[in-house]
């Protein structure tokens, strides 16, 4: 069986060929769509099992990062991608693409009626940040992060502070197990900067949606597919448990 992937692009996504790579490592059979050609053909939409939203700095990062790119999309498809996750078929959003699913609010979705509760804002060293991380996996229901429990994985992006609206928030994320993800140090008990890289509430660093089908994250599995792709492959700190390809072999397998 064919798994189809969509890896949604438009004007400043910039990492659809590194994702698009990623599945196809992972077993899928990729395709990379404008997101104008997307709402031009909204039935293309029922071909695929898995949709992507990349990193990039989608129409400039304008008003917000992600916040043009989600307007278009939550006035043109929502209802087809409401009915795509009704489906339990798969959707992942990466740096630029977490930024966009959580103004669409269909991530962490408690209610799910679409509101935005959660969002991420301007890193707290007021600096673009493009360093690797460590991150743990949290205890949930996702397919995308079964049986992960560490990954290493780089960051870039200067709007990556996970907010809540309010401490509600936060609780039904911790007592729903929709966190995905957190930064931690693995030196150390105190997570501060540079472990946690732009000052996350709870250090999360990503999160899932009510279902487990929805997965966004603000670091780039995509860039760590290939032990070469570690800042110190040469000297042997790779390790395969901590490769970011691992996400995309779930999230192919689902459907197996």
């Amino acid at each position: 069986m064919k798994i189809n992937v969509l890896v949604l692009t438009g004007y400043g996504i910039n990492a659809e060929k590194e994702l698009a790579y990623a599945f196809k490592m992972a077993g899928g059979n990729t395709d990379i769509i404008h997101l104008e050609d997307i709402i031009r053909n909204k039935k293309s939409l029922q071909k695929y099992q898995i949709i992507a939203f990349p990193g990039g700095f989608s129409f400039g990062d304008h008003i917000a990062s992600g916040k043009v790119f989600a307007n278009i999309v939550k006035n043109n498809l929502l209802d087809d991608l409401i009915n795509f996750i009704n489906k339990d078929k798969l959707i992942i959003g990466i740096c630029n693409g977490f930024q966009i699913i959580t103004k669409l609010g269909i991530v962490p979705d408690f209610e799910n009626n679409h509101n935005q509760v959660v969002s991420l804002i301007e890193n707290d060293s007021g600096h673009f940040e493009n360093r690797w991380i460590w991150i743990k996996i949290e205890k949930n229901n996702s397919p995308w992060l079964f049986d992960i429990n560490k990954l290493y994985l780089p960051v870039r992006h200067g709007e990556g502070k996970f907010v809540v609206k309010d401490s509600h928030v936060l609780n039904k994320l911790k007592n729903n197990r929709q966190i995905g993800m957190k930064y931690f140090n693995p030196n150390s008990k105190e997570i501060d900067y540079p472990y946690n890289p732009n000052g996350s509430i709870d250090n999360i660093a990503g999160i899932i949606n009510k279902k487990g089908n929805i997965l966004g994250l603000m670091p780039h599995p995509e860039a760590y597919i290939f032990k070469e792709n570690h800042p110190r492959w040469i000297e042997n700190h790779t390790n395969e448990e901590e490769i970011g390809l691992k996400i995309f072999i779930n999230g192919i397998n689902y459907f197996k």
